[in-house]
């Protein structure tokens, strides 16, 4: 959900804190828009991130609840090369979208984000987001790092305007974060205004569009 992260998918680099240079992709420019969305289903934590350490994220869209998200318009290039870089491979080979565009859900693989979701439609176009193969449920959830979290709590800042204290409850309550982290800890995270670390220009048609967009029903 935060723009200078997501940029580093599209362009290449490493982001704050993070163990991990990425290689960006073959068409490295911004997205066209950005959507603040509320997708059905939950955000929790699982495994562990060899990027951030602690668990990963990840998205279940068969929980009950909706779960703040961010809508980037990019290529079907620009997507492939996203996922590739998520699961460690070099970009550089475009995807087959037929089937998660027909039936909603493409398991490409085992991999921990191999599962292509369509979460809905937003004017006319895919919301297209990849995921685990397995329900939450089926995980075992884990602590996520506060490098992790905070990149979370600014995307959240950034994409959805909520305040320090809505952030924190919100991701304090997540499976694998609830009863790790309680909200004044993540509170902490952002620093004493409330915004962490200083947030990059976000020019022209990237900038977030308001009011949030819901994204109803369930997902395959």
């Amino acid at each position: 959900m935060c723009l200078d992260r997501f940029t580093c998918y599209l362009a290449g680099g490493r982001p704050p804190g993070a163990a991990r240079t990425y290689p960006g992709c073959r068409d490295a420019r911004p997205p066209e828009r950005a959507v603040p969305l509320l997708l059905p289903g939950q955000l929790y934590f699982a495994l562990e991130s060899a990027v951030w350490t602690g668990g990963c994220g990840f998205y279940d869209p068969l929980e009950p609840g909706e779960m703040p998200a961010r809508a980037y318009l990019v290529s079907a290039g620009q997507f492939s090369d996203v996922l590739a870089q998520e699961s460690a491979r070099p970009p550089g080979a475009d995807l087959d979208l037929t089937r998660v565009l027909a039936d909603g859900r493409a398991a490409l693989g085992p991999g921990r984000y191999e599962t292509l979701l369509r979460a809905g439609w937003l004017d006319g176009l895919p919301v297209l987001t990849l995921t685990a193969p397995w329900r939450r449920a089926q995980a075992e959830t884990a602590r996520p790092a506060a490098g992790y979290l905070r990149q979370l709590a600014r995307g959240l800042r950034e994409g959805h305007g909520w305040p320090a204290g809505r952030i924190a409850d919100y991701l304090a309550a997540r499976p694998g974060a609830a009863g790790a982290w309680r909200p004044a800890d993540i509170e902490g995270l952002l620093g004493p205004d409330g915004r962490g670390a200083p947030d990059p220009p976000t020019a022209g048609p990237a900038a977030p569009v308001r009011p949030v967009r819901k994204i109803p029903g369930r997902v395959p």
